[in-house]
């Protein structure tokens, strides 16, 4: 498959050639979403283990390139889906915005700040556009949600909650030797419960105080597997964060956002009560809307995600491309849920609150747990 991709016949947009740097379990997820677009094509497949290249592109009718920099050099590649081990997302990124490819970055950015930042300051400076994934801003329970807090429904913000309670077995851990590392890829928070934890930054906005703790409580591994903590928003509102991999058998990840003037609670992206004084029938009454959903679900199983997202997300940074604005989601994003997380850690290792942005100028991966 050579040459550059031509212009898509769909709403009269560009259609752009993808790589996927990394063939492990969410590579899937990605090659699934951008063949389901019109505007976009799977070109190339990479991996440091090339036997896993070859079965992802067989799957999917592209090439499976050697190396990375076998990936970069095709002109028909316009747009890199990063989907290494965590720790290694900087690293391969710098390298694609370097080569002129606009980038599509799997959750978190990267695993410490400065790795985020050096990888945030080559995108800017190569002129490419990158997202990071957090698909389930463009789940629709979430697109309601927003459209409630920006009509004023809610009122002032008073409390917010996010809660994944998954579970992984140990098998999990050890499927890949960067699996339940500081170095490659975090823990509980780090690798499950940054999604929720970005949708708490998105709904109840910027971080100024983080209390935390973490454990490990069923596993065998150098990270926490759960997770706890409580913020402190500069609205003045108060907030908590759970995160676990060792609630069997796993539950559906859960939103809840508190105002004046009523709570929204989310479960797996969409909205499963929403209770607004506004709507209430009178004093001591009140008017609940609830669905349940049916959406795919990764609480017991890594591989159970749905494409609808990542589908979405990766539809706009093609849109952000074409129009010359940034993504729904940015890099800058990214790195405000990552330094939460990196909080979380500082707080729980050293016992203390931690202020922001202080805790952007510190040690980001603890040495261990105690």
């Amino acid at each position: 498959m050579t040459g550059r991709i031509g212009v898509s016949t769909s709403g009269g947009r560009r259609s752009r050639g993808f790589g996927i740097v990394g063939a492990g379990v969410v590579s899937a997820t990605h090659a699934d979403a951008i063949a389901s677009l019109p505007n976009a094509s799977l070109v190339a497949v990479t991996d440091s283990e090339p036997d896993r290249a070859q079965s992802l592109a067989a799957r999917h009718d592209c090439a499976a390139e050697p190396d990375l920099s076998a990936l970069l050099g095709r002109e028909d590649v316009d747009v890199v889906s990063v989907c290494v081990p965590s720790g290694l997302h900087a690293n391969v990124g710098i390298r694609a915005a370097a080569a002129g490819k606009h980038l599509v970055i799997e959750k978190p950015l990267d695993v410490s700040l400065d790795a985020a930042d050096r990888l945030i300051s080559a995108a800017n400076a190569a002129g490419v556009v990158m997202t990071v994934m957090s698909q389930h801003r463009f789940d629709k329970g979430l697109i309601e949600l927003r459209r409630l807090m920006d009509d004023g429904r809610l009122g002032r913000l008073v409390l917010g909650a996010a809660s994944t309670k998954w579970y992984r077995n140990q098998g999990y851990y050890d499927s890949a030797a960067w699996r339940g590392t500081w170095a490659l890829d975090g823990g509980s928070l780090m690798n499950q419960g940054i999604h929720y934890l970005d949708l708490l930054l998105w709904t109840m906005g910027p971080v100024t105080e983080v209390t935390a703790l973490y454990s490990t409580q069923t596993h065998q591994t150098e990270v926490e597997d759960t997770a706890l903590a409580v913020l402190r928003f500069a609205s003045g509102a108060v907030g908590t964060v759970v995160a676990s991999t060792a609630v069997y058998p796993g539950f559906a990840q859960r939103l809840e956002i508190t105002g004046t003037g009523g709570t929204v609670v989310i479960e797996d992206g969409e909205i499963t009560q929403c209770d607004l004084t506004a709507d209430s029938a009178g004093p001591g009454q009140r008017a609940s809307h609830t669905t349940r959903s049916s959406a795919p679900s990764a609480a017991g199983n890594p591989a159970g995600l749905g494409i609808t997202g990542h589908a979405a997300q990766i539809g706009d940074l093609l849109d952000a491309i074409d129009q010359g604005r940034p993504p729904a989601v940015t890099g800058e994003d990214g790195r405000a849920a990552l330094e939460i997380v990196c909080a979380v850690y500082e707080s729980a290792r050293d016992d203390r609150t931690v202020r922001l942005p202080a805790a952007s100028h510190a040690r980001d991966t603890p040495p261990g747990l105690s």
